[in-house]
């Protein structure tokens, strides 16, 4: 029985140890090809990293030179945008799902939940076209910010479900035994408990919606010149780069591998972010 139970005990050994080479093999591996990505990046790319990148808006086909101030000052709008308008419905919906499970509205808001953090991007774009799009009549800036907060609202909505069911029960149970009526105790003790992971939730949502070009191919449009008013036409990184890397012009290729770089600095900027208020808060 010792002898057998040695060989067990060696094979669960072995067996971890490869499960564990395994996982750092994965590891690598994903590591490996982002490094080989965003080395090909630096180099198709650094080169258009300059002064005028940042300050002047993109030039007129066949032109060299130029930037895309317009196109990062759009994406800060647009996404900025998107998350007021996100936020409030995903904070509440995830509210609903964490603090009141028995509610009958649950079993339909997780369903949908679920369903949009499945669909395609696009169908984002063109749900905010027929919603926005087609009643002002024009593509705009706003109508981008509807269909990225579409993509935001899941994201959300789980973040903080998932949050909130980690506050320890006793906190409710105290405030209510104060005799305070439960959505004070959710507004004033459940909520700024989660302040961490709400605020790590939110800007992981940012940075996902951060990326997309497709919901915005029907709503924001893009503009060659910078714009600040929402109303109309906006230009943003994703739409950008994705104009620029099917153009015939190798300026404009370039441009499309620095603005790929900036939406990486800004994804990875959003990040770290997120992580240093989880441990701040």
């Amino acid at each position: 029985m010792k002898g057998l139970g040695e060989k067990t005990l060696r094979n669960r050994y072995r067996k971890e140890r490869l499960m564990l080479a395994l996982v750092a093999l994965g590891t690598a591996s994903a590591f490996l090809i982002l490094f080989l990505l965003l080395a090909y990046a630096l180099a198709q790319g650094l080169g258009a990293l300059n002064g005028d990148f940042f300050l002047k808006d993109m030039r007129p086909p066949g032109e060299t030179g130029g930037g895309l101030r317009q196109a990062i000052v759009g994406t800060l709008i647009v996404n900025s945008l998107a998350l007021l308008i996100a936020l409030p419905f995903g904070l509440a919906a995830g509210i609903l799902l964490a603090e009141y499970p028995d509610h009958p509205l649950n079993p339909y808001l997780r369903l949908l939940s679920d369903t949009l953090n499945g669909m395609p991007a696009i169908l984002f774009g063109l749900l905010a076209f027929v919603l926005v799009v087609k009643p002002m009549g024009g593509f705009s800036g706003l109508s981008g910010a509807v269909a990225l907060g579409f993509l935001m609202i899941p994201i959300l909505t789980r973040s903080t479900e998932g949050v909130l069911t980690l506050v320890p029960k006793e906190i409710r149970e105290a405030g209510l035994a104060l005799g305070l009526p439960r959505w004070r105790v959710i507004l004033s003790l459940v909520l700024p408990t989660a302040r961490s992971g709400l605020i790590t939730g939110t800007l992981l949502a940012f940075a996902r919606a951060a990326g997309e070009a497709a919901p915005l191919l029907f709503t924001a449009f893009g503009s060659p010149l910078l714009e600040l008013n929402p109303l109309k036409p906006m230009d943003t990184l994703p739409l950008r780069l994705f104009a620029f890397a099917i153009s015939p012009y190798e300026d404009w290729h370039r441009q499309a591998w620095a603005a790929g770089l900036v939406l990486f600095a800004l994804v990875a900027l959003t990040s770290l972010l997120a992580r240093w208020a989880s441990r701040r808060f």
